[in-house]
């Protein structure tokens, strides 16, 4: 997805941006009780093999966060979850500019390909096909180990 113009620098979570992140995930609907998020939150920032980037934006005393993306490199394909922008920021170009730093992010550590999942009821689904994700021909599958 080269050639975007971030609307902001994206930079990579850190452990104290954990309640503001989550909150952001639970403010989109993105989080559900069978995930922790604060669990999701610091296993992506504990490996190598995957991180959380943030955008924020300049507000009067400082910057708020308008965005996140968490992305893993799985050592066969690049993973997106939890890409969220804050309600007031969407329409911006914010999204995209996550997505194409979940992106630069995954190929700078070789995935040949990027995927994500995206629950059936979620409107979220025309903005991946806009951006050239295509549905695939998969069925997941899963069961709970606890």
């Amino acid at each position: 997805m080269g050639g975007i113009d971030l609307p902001v620098p994206l930079t990579r979570a850190a452990a104290g941006d954990a309640d503001a992140v989550i909150a952001l995930w639970e403010a989109c609907g993105l989080t559900r009780p069978w995930n922790d998020p604060q669990r999701d939150f610091a296993l992506a920032l504990a490996s190598g093999a995957s991180t959380v980037l943030v955008a924020r934006v300049p507000v009067l005393g400082g910057e708020a966060l308008a965005g996140s993306v968490m992305t893993g490199f799985d050592g066969h394909r690049g993973w997106v979850y939890y890409l969220a922008v804050a309600p007031g920021h969407r329409r911006k170009g914010l999204g995209r500019a996550l997505m194409a730093g979940a992106e630069a992010w995954l190929r700078e550590r070789g995935a040949p390909k990027i995927q994500l999942m995206v629950r059936e009821e979620n409107e979220a689904v025309a903005f991946y096909e806009a951006l050239g994700l295509e549905r695939q021909k998969v069925v997941t599958l899963g069961r709970f180990l606890d």
